[in-house]
């Protein structure tokens, strides 16, 4: 049998499944990045999540969209804050699973799920005050679809949140074409939203270094969730120089 594509729903959920009986990975990224102990999340640290909830100006009962949720760490946190109504959707099932069982666990009660596409959510067009999407951005193959898409489920006057990685310089051939061709201005203003600001995070980007400079430490013997983070962690310290963190609001009209 062949394995699943890098990227593909298959193999994130392999790589879930693996992190949920791996719980090194989650206790390290959580000491690193601010989060209590228990909390799934990504890389964005936790003292970013209130200004992550401010810029989406949520008020209670307003409809909240996590878009390429993984398992829903940041978008709980902010229902939980705001009191608003979270949709989380995301390819991996797997992701899913555990977002609801995180979902339980913090007390988010109006909260679902669903599988779905960065590129195709699915979802009804304006149907959501809110969009955020952490640190996803950059995976589809034809960005601007991404894009459009946030733009299509959002209000009028809703606003969008977006994390990412973009290159310090576009021509830099160490970096993936992928990464190289990241650029959230642009793919807002492209869409038609309005009112576009980016702003560079570099306080992220260094307690990233930190959590993958243990992370390379470690001797995952024959853990695959820790042979993965230790593998991660080896590729972001050799680019972590090439990137600017960033992040990204916008309006829509």
């Amino acid at each position: 049998m062949m394995p699943p594509a890098p990227r593909s729903a298959e193999y994130f959920d392999g790589w879930y499944a693996d992190k949920a009986v791996s719980p090194v990975v989650a206790e390290v990224k959580n000491r690193h990045l601010g989060f209590p102990p228990g909390i799934l999340a990504g890389v964005v640290p936790a003292d970013a999540v209130p200004e992550i909830t401010s810029a989406l100006r949520l008020s209670p009962g307003d409809a909240l969209l996590d878009l390429a949720c993984g398992r829903g760490g940041y978008g709980l946190l902010i229902a939980k804050a705001t009191g608003a109504r979270l949709t989380g959707v995301d390819f991996s099932a797997e992701a899913l699973s555990q977002a609801r069982e995180q979902a339980a666990r913090l007390g988010v009660s109006d909260a679902v799920f669903a599988v779905g596409n960065l590129t195709a959510s699915g979802l009804p067009d304006s149907a959501f005050d809110a969009v955020l999407c952490t640190d996803s951005i950059q995976f589809p193959d034809e960005p601007p679809a991404a894009y459009r898409e946030l733009r299509r489920v959002l209000k009028p006057a809703g606003r969008v949140v977006l994390t990412s990685w973009e290159p310090v310089d576009r021509d830099d051939e160490r970096l993936s074409a992928r990464l190289r061709r990241v650029d959230l201005a642009a793919g807002l203003a492209g869409a038609g939203f309005a009112d576009v600001e980016v702003m560079e995070r570099p306080e992220w980007l260094a307690r990233e270094r930190v959590l993958w400079e243990e992370a390379v430490t470690i001797d995952p013997g024959d853990d695959p969730a820790l042979r993965s983070f230790r593998d991660e962690g080896a590729r972001s310290l050799e680019h972590g120089a090439l990137l600017r963190r960033v992040l990204a609001i916008a309006t829509a009209p």
